[in-house]
Formats: C-alpha cells, sequence, structure tokens
C-alpha cells in the first residue's frame, strides 16, 4: 500500500514527469509543423541530417555545371551562326569564280565580277572575328578549345575542339588576298572554293554534335538535380498530415496531463480530514 506523505507526493511526481514528456512531444510536433521537416538539424538526426547536406551540397553544385554548361552552349552556338554565314558566302563566291572562269567575259565585267568576289572574301573575315562569346571564340586565327563542366566534383569536362575558319588556314582555304582577276584564277578559285566549302560543312557538324552533346548533358543535369533534391526531401521532410493529427492528440494528451497534476497535488490535502 502506498504510504501518505505530505513530504513526498508520488503521484503528483510522477503526473509532472508524464506532463514533461508531453510537452517534449508536442514541441517536437509544433517544430516539424512550422519547418516542415523531420529532421531541420543535427541534433533532430545527426547521421541523417549529415547525410542530406552532402546532397545538398551536391545539388547546389550542379547550379555551376548547369551555368557552364549554358555558357559553352552559347559560344557554340555563336560560332555555327558565324559558321553558317561563312558557308553561305563561300557558295556566293563560288559562284562569282565560276562566272569569272567564262573566257568570254569583257574587263568590265570581270573586274566587277572580282570586287563582289573580294568583297564577300572580306565580309568572312568580319563574321568570324565578331563569334565572340563571353570573350571565347571557336573559329578565329588562334582559337583554343573549351570545356564546360561535365560533374559536380570539376572532375569531368565536355571539352570543344576550336574550327578555325579565318581565311587561309586548314577549313577556309580561300587566300586573305585571293582573286578572280583573270580567268586562270577564277578556275582554280573553283576548286578552292568547292574544297572550304567541304570543309565548312564538316566543320559545322562537329560543332553541331558538340552544341547537341552539351544540351542533352544539361538536360540529364537537370534531372540528377531534381531527383538529388526529391531524395533530401524524402530524408528530411514531415509528413504534416501525420504531424497534424498528432499534434491534435498531444494536446488532448497535455489537457489530461495537467488535470491529472492538479488531482494529485489535491491528494495531500484529504490528509488534513483525518486531524479533523
Amino acid at each position: 500500500m502506498a504510504m501518505n506523505s505530505v513530504n513526498t507526493n508520488v503521484g503528483a511526481m510522477i503526473a509532472l514527469q508524464n506532463l514533461n514528456a508531453t510537452n517534449m512531444e508536442l514541441s517536437q510536433a509544433q517544430s516539424r509543423i512550422n519547418t516542415g521537416k523531420r529532421v531541420a538539424s543535427a541534433k533532430d538526426n545527426g547521421a541523417i541530417w549529415a547525410i542530406a547536406q552532402a546532397q545538398r551540397g551536391t545539388s547546389q553544385a550542379l547550379n555551376a555545371v548547369r551555368d557552364s554548361l549554358d555558357r559553352g552552349s552559347s559560344t557554340i552556338d555563336v560560332a555555327i551562326a558565324a559558321g553558317e554565314s561563312v558557308s553561305d558566302l563561300l557558295l556566293q563566291m563560288k559562284e562569282k569564280a565560276l562566272a569569272a572562269s567564262d573566257t568570254t567575259l569583257d574587263s568590265t565585267s570581270r573586274s566587277a565580277l572580282n570586287e563582289d568576289f573580294k568583297a564577300l572574301r572580306d565580309q568572312i573575315t568580319k563574321a568570324v572575328t565578331n563569334a565572340d562569346f563571353n570573350g571565347s571564340n571557336l573559329i578565329k586565327t588562334g582559337a583554343t578549345a573549351i570545356a564546360a563542366l561535365a560533374n559536380a566534383d570539376g572532375t569531368s569536362k565536355i571539352t570543344v575542339a576550336a574550327e578555325i575558319m579565318a581565311l587561309g588556314g586548314s577549313i577556309v582555304t580561300v587566300a586573305a588576298a585571293g582573286s578572280i582577276g583573270t580567268s586562270t584564277l577564277a578556275a582554280t578559285m573553283i576548286t578552292t572554293v568547292s574544297t572550304s566549302i567541304t570543309n565548312t560543312g564538316a566543320a559545322l557538324a562537329r560543332l553541331g554534335t558538340k552544341s547537341k552533346a552539351y544540351e542533352m548533358h544539361r538536360t540529364f543535369v537537370g534531372k540528377l538535380q531534381d531527383s538529388l533534391d526529391a531524395g533530401v526531401g524524402n530524408l528530411v521532410d514531415a509528413d504534416l498530415a501525420k504531424e497534424s493529427a498528432k499534434l491534435q492528440a498531444l494536446q488532448t494528451k497535455q489537457q489530461l496531463g495537467v488535470q491529472a497534476l492538479s488531482i494529485a497535488n489535491t491528494s495531500s490535502q484529504t490528509l488534513l480530514s483525518l486531524f479533523r
């Protein structure tokens, strides 16, 4: 049989312990509802928080990868646009060279064709020189390869080689001073321009393939980032419906705990009746 004592109220002590435990659970449920997270800090669950934090780092690093791919893709697209202009100019130059190869032309007509040819030739230099994006140019003389980040660690990159389309190069073999001033020069120029057209087409095909690769990898990085974010959510996000139901139950339990403590605190007063 439990001892009746005015010094030690065991019932009140137990009721207070239970009420404190309920209040702690209630505080935890309220925190989860407020933050929307089951694991909001390391003290909630150190292991899960550390895993989630590492995945957040990877996801945020992928933002830099996407930016790098965007810059690289834009550089390639500018180079392709300029390269297509070069190809179109070469087609017109071939037409002029073919017309100038006719031995029956008079000097006035040949001179006019030559001037048109040289204007088109010089336009190639302007197109190539102006194909800059963010300080990078893949088709001008001295151009170097570009490399975009491919993963969150920076250990993998997607490289795009330069395709130099300046006059007198390995792709556009038309010399910077090339002309069709005579029928002989015009006949030779037809072959030179035809070779340049073929080379330019091949170079543009390579650039197009790389541009497509950048776009595909960027799409993959976006999906990977979404998957990482969803994974972090699975680890740390709270089930708000469950927490809401738990909150109501704990609030009821808290009220009952307060009543139980109140009853336990009045139990010692019943001892007074023994002395009346």
